[in-house]
């Protein structure tokens, strides 16, 4: 047995191996996996504007008019039309001086990170950072010093245990963290980096489309646009495409260009995938209802589930964590709720704490009322199935409620410091992006009223499966 095979078998025996699920046709609420039809719980098409046809014509256009591939770089001549388009509208959005475009959030991330600190200086960053994060701390060759997750007492102590003149000091934060689906305090951050001279990067990756007002973020939520020195996001999420962003002052972007290597030497964003992001984004605006939908539909699915006896908070953040705890349990209950008709992606080590495993279930704002009750009752039938029952499932830590849950146990609490070692884990493996009817028109005439918003009872129990025109909608 050579060293590939004995690592697979070691794997293997830890409940550790993965494999590719095969799914068929466009993000919609419902795919064919393994040519089976099921209910999609576990996509970052948090908005379903992936399928919607706005969005595919805007890609097929372009891919007619300027081609499927850039071609080159963003420095040789992959630089074109559409993709300053795309950065003039998100800086637009984002409320920032200037934006540059990435390949994927990764590169983003392992990029602004590595252009922004080096070798002498200091990085500090929470301990449930995304892997891309850890990753670019990593390549950055700094001094990475971890604060305990959402700990700002802790962080101040640490930007004062490591005060140094002579070096640059930045602070890197998820805003909505993958996994859990909490939220960084990031006004104290910010204010603690006034404070210390340091500079804030945030990746809006789970916020943008799903938080603050119109959709634009954690940051615009907390009215920090102004304060927060870099933030990065994707398009690979809420705006459906491929891609991602960094938005800054001009300053800082021109920088970026200059000395962010994966930007430098990656080939440009396809002409494709920057349409369709201009097209979700312009969406995005144009129909904020889309978010006030995403929000009222996790409220739903999450009354749904305590219904059922999990421990989830009724709260409208809409990714959804159920801890098992142990590997092959978790996969035991994805398998037993695939078998039932719903894809709720088991996620592990190295993407959580040992002792954590999880579905990670999110809302789409794509979803009906009738699918989310439906999953909820699916997971519960699965989940005694597996032989868990519901009320034995962890609780996320930010979700506890002291009035209704007991203090926190050793294994709880071993949680936030098993969240420490994120540094010496790999890079996350499990995020995974009947056919439904298009996502693409919405009953905007009935639904929409005044600011074109629609109120959380109207959006769960109306059909969101088509959109029409706001041309006629008037405000009130």
């Amino acid at each position: 047995m050579n060293e590939i095979e004995q690592r697979l078998a070691e794997l293997e025996q830890l409940g550790l191996t993965r494999r590719l699920r095969l799914v068929s046709g466009p993000q919609g609420a419902t795919v064919l996996v393994d040519g089976k039809p099921v209910l999609l719980l576990c996509s970052n098409n948090y908005l379903g504007l992936a399928d919607h046809p706005r969005v595919r014509e805007a890609a097929a256009d372009a891919a007619m008019r300027w081609g499927v591939g850039a071609g080159s770089s963003r420095l040789v001549s992959g630089t074109m039309t559409i993709h300053g388009r795309l950065e003039e509208q998100l800086a637009e959005f984002k409320g920032s001086e200037a934006c540059v475009l990435f390949g994927s959030g990764y590169l983003a991330n392992i990029g602004v990170i590595d252009a922004l600190a080096a070798s002498g200086d200091t990085v500090f960053s929470d301990e449930l950072n995304h892997a891309s994060i850890i990753d670019g701390c990593r390549l950055s060759r700094a001094e990475v010093i971890v604060y305990r997750h959402r700990d700002v007492e802790h962080l101040d102590w640490s930007l004062r245990k490591h005060a140094r003149r002579e070096c640059r000091r930045l602070i890197v934060t998820d805003s909505v963290f993958s996994m859990d689906g909490d939220v960084a305090p990031l006004s104290a951050i910010a204010e603690l980096a006034d404070m210390h001279g340091a500079r804030v990067l945030v990746d809006e990756a789970h916020a943008t489309g799903n938080l603050g007002p119109g959709g634009r973020g954690a940051v615009a939520e907390a009215g920090l646009e102004d304060e927060i020195d870099v933030v990065v996001g994707t398009l690979g999420k809420a705006l459906g495409s491929y891609g991602a962003y960094a938005c800054a002052s001009e300053e800082i972007v021109r920088y970026l260009i200059n000395c962010a290597r994966p930007l430098i030497y990656s080939t440009a964003p396809s002409p494709p995938a920057v349409a369709g992001a201009l097209a979700a984004l312009s969406l995005l605006r144009e129909r904020p209802h889309r978010v006030q939908r995403l929000r009222s539909n996790a409220r739903l699915l999450r009354r749904a589930l305590a219904g059922e006896g999990f421990p989830v908070a009724d709260t409208d953040m809409h990714i959804v964590p159920l801890i098992v705890g142990e590997p092959r349990a978790t996969m035991r209950l994805c398998q037993e709720a695939l078998e039932r008709g719903v894809f709720a992606q088991a996620i592990r080590p190295p993407s959580v704490p040992e002792g954590f495993s999880r579905l990670r279930l999110t809302a789409m704002a794509s979803h009906t009322a009738s699918e989310l009750e439906m999953a909820a009752g699916v997971l519960g039938d699965a989940a005694r199935a597996a032989g868990v029952q519901p009320e034995a499932f962890m609780p996320a830590l930010n979700e506890r409620h002291e009035e209704v849950l007991e203090p926190a146990s050793e294994r709880e609490l071993a949680y936030a410091e098993r969240g420490a070692h994120a540094y010496e884990r790999a890079p996350e493996l499990d995020e995974t992006g009947p056919m439904s009817a298009p996502f693409d028109l919405e009953r905007d005439g009935e639904a929409i009223a005044g600011d074109a918003r629609v109120s959380a009872g109207a959006a769960a129990a109306t059909p969101f499966d088509l959109e029409r025109d706001l041309q006629d909608v008037r405000a009130a």
